[in-house]
């Protein structure tokens, strides 16, 4: 699906490069995907995202760490370094983030590039604001390498990591608010609530904007629930669908069972949560990104 590219001149397949909040499938992408770790603050050492420490890791160590684990955007030079492997191999690079709602990534994205320009003459760099996350952010990758997987230009490919923008919704549900609540998004009151009444709140995500769409009190509900608004959105067309989970690979697995038994599926994948984004979240969590055309 997606071929290899080793040649040692610029190759003509473009180069995505994408920060660590995209939930991408355990596939081999080296060869065209640079992947910008996000910085993970714990206690008082700094980690990369996915390098210095893993998403098992992470989650193994997340319920005891005190106080909760932040989180910061890729700094402009650890962009630029990812622009400069990826000039090695072609002269056509798409840089792709998560929503610049979320987090600065798209900012520090743009500042490298602008040192890019002087740097890496010659280079046609172009930045896309996935207005999306995890999942839903990986899906806009994939299609992206698709189109670059078999030469599309970068007019093209960007069109392609477009039209996926448009059309990509995020259904999860979590398993606590503590994390959230940590975090300083939500009031203290709102966590108690929903701890006391056994909530797993449900959040979609679509363009940039998150809304509480449901309050189911078991996983059973949930997994009907996001099954039920899926269907809702796509219908009976063919989808491309990323399952996510953070630490619940077997709540996982059973919503990819419901969905192979219901939906025509193009693309299925699971993905677990990565670290930049369980911080926020928290163990426990399952989600659906999907698009249709």
């Amino acid at each position: 699906m997606f071929p290899n590219s080793k040649s040692k001149s610029h190759s003509k397949k473009v180069v995505i490069v994408v920060d660590s909040a995209a939930s991408l499938p355990k596939t081999d992408l080296s060869n065209l995907v640079k992947i910008v770790p996000m910085q993970l603050l714990i206690g008082s050492k700094t980690f990369k995202d996915g390098i210095d420490i893993s998403s098992d890791d992470f989650y193994r160590i997340l319920s005891n760490t005190n106080p909760v684990p932040s989180t910061a955007a890729p700094s402009p030079s650890s962009y630029l370094d990812a622009f400069r492997l990826a000039s090695k191999v072609s002269n056509q690079v798409l840089c792709i983030t998560v929503s610049s709602n979320f987090s600065s990534s798209y900012k520090s994205a743009e500042n490298a590039i602008a040192i890019a320009k002087n740097e890496l003459p010659g280079i046609d760099i172009r930045l896309i604001d996935s207005e999306s996350a995890a999942g839903s952010e990986g899906l806009v990758v994939l299609e992206a390498v698709k189109a670059a997987s078999i030469g599309d230009p970068i007019d093209k490919v960007y069109s392609a990591a477009s039209k996926v923008i448009e059309r990509v919704y995020l259904l999860a549900y979590l398993d606590t608010l503590y994390y959230v609540w940590k975090s300083g998004r939500i009031p203290r009151i709102a966590y108690a609530g929903a701890a006391l009444l056994k909530i797993k709140p449900m959040l979609q995500m679509f363009r940039g904007d998150v809304t509480n769409v449901a309050k189911p009190r078991t996983r059973k509900k949930a997994n009907e629930i996001m099954l039920s608004l899926m269907r809702n959105h796509i219908g009976n067309n063919p989808a491309n669908i990323c399952v996510m989970h953070g630490n619940n690979i077997d709540n996982a697995r059973l919503l990819v069972q419901q969905i192979e038994n219901n939906f025509d599926c193009r693309e299925l994948y699971i993905s677990e949560f990565t670290a930049a984004m369980g911080v926020h979240t928290g163990p426990g969590l399952v989600g659906i990104s999907y698009w249709t055309d």
